[in-house]
């Protein structure tokens, strides 16, 4: 079962200029589906009519409707109790990328090399921060799924907020764990690098990640600014 959900939109989406949004739910039966569906859907509906005027105000805004709608939903319902979503979206505007994440879906930005902007909500990205454990050693780990943030397990839910200056020649990956697990840094560099079609990039990471074992659904989204 994909319980990923993907939204891009090179056009804009109310005050944005440019919207995307890649969710990976969990939970059991159709509820990591549901919950990462409902995330996508509700964000994309509250920014089309929103009122804030700074982007990153709306997406913050986005995620905590997104939020409400989940936990909403679950309350209707037993059999999605605990359900919930990771979430990383982000606009472009005036030459800055402005990025909400919750969970461990990524954003990267990929240049001359690759940086991820994003920092995982997980058990493994803890022990890796607190010396308990190597960075070679986390993507292997038993426990590398369990996540300590989510949008829609509890009342208030904390987001991450970055605003960062795009270089002239960055690409921005968006991307589930399914491609990180699966495709180390480097290799995504490389092949972001040398494809000079974003669509092509795209599906040699997604080809690249099934080649490596593809244990888990793979989302990826690709965007570059137009020069100017």
């Amino acid at each position: 079962m994909n319980q990923d959900y993907v939204y891009a939109s090179d056009q804009p989406v109310g005050r944005l200029s440019n919207l995307y949004i890649v969710a990976d739910g969990m939970g059991g039966h159709n509820a990591g589906d549901l919950a990462s569906r409902c995330t996508v859907e509700t964000m994309v509906d509250y920014i089309a009519g929103a009122s804030e005027k700074f982007p990153i105000s709306i997406l913050k805004s986005a995620v905590e409707a997104a939020n409400d709608a989940v936990l909403a939903k679950a309350a209707q319902d037993k059999s999605l109790e605990g359900m919930g979503t990771t979430v990383v979206a982000a606009t472009v505007w005036e030459n800055c990328l402005y990025v909400a994440n919750v969970g461990d879906s990524r954003l990267y930005l990929v240049g001359e090399e690759i940086d991820q902007i994003t920092v995982d909500h997980s058990l493994v990205e803890e022990m890796v921060r607190a010396g308990q454990l190597a960075r070679e050693a986390a993507r292997s780990h038993p426990e590398k799924n369990i996540i300590t943030r989510a949008v829609g397990v509890g009342g208030r839910v904390k987001i991450d907020l970055f605003d960062v200056n795009l270089g002239p020649e960055d690409r921005i990956l968006l991307c589930t764990d399914g491609l990180t697990n699966m495709v180390d840094d480097g290799e995504i560099c490389r092949t972001v690098r040398k494809e000079p079609s974003l669509e092509t990039a795209a599906r040699r990471l997604v080809a690249l990640a099934n080649q490596n074992g593809g244990k888990d659904n793979i989302s990826v989204v690709l965007a570059q600014p137009a020069e100017g």
